[in-house]
């Protein structure tokens, strides 16, 4: 398991953003998608498909519910707590 800092050096690392539409749509880490926490285990299939995947949300709480689920789901994924920090990893 790599950590978030390896994960956002390669390339093809997707950040998935648990939070709700509103809160993705108010700002969001650079090239992040918007999988809701509540819509993620609809969604296994398509998070199946992604390597590298780092889950922010606002405050970290929801990513780690959303890695926890994504872990029992045997997705490989890391926590990356809030899309802000993540932010700044895209934007040095």
């Amino acid at each position: 398991m790599s950590t978030v800092t390896e994960l956002m050096l390669l390339p093809g690392t997707v950040i998935v953003d648990v939070r709700l539409p509103e809160e993705f749509n108010a700002g969001h880490a650079e090239a992040s998608i918007n999988i809701p926490l509540k819509e993620l285990t609809a969604r296994l299939g398509e998070l199946r498909q992604m390597q590298n995947i780092v889950v922010c949300c606002a405050s970290g709480v929801r990513s780690q519910k959303a890695s926890q689920i994504l872990k029992q789901n045997e997705i490989d994924c890391c926590d990356g707590g809030s899309w802000v920090t993540l932010n700044n990893y895209s934007n040095n």
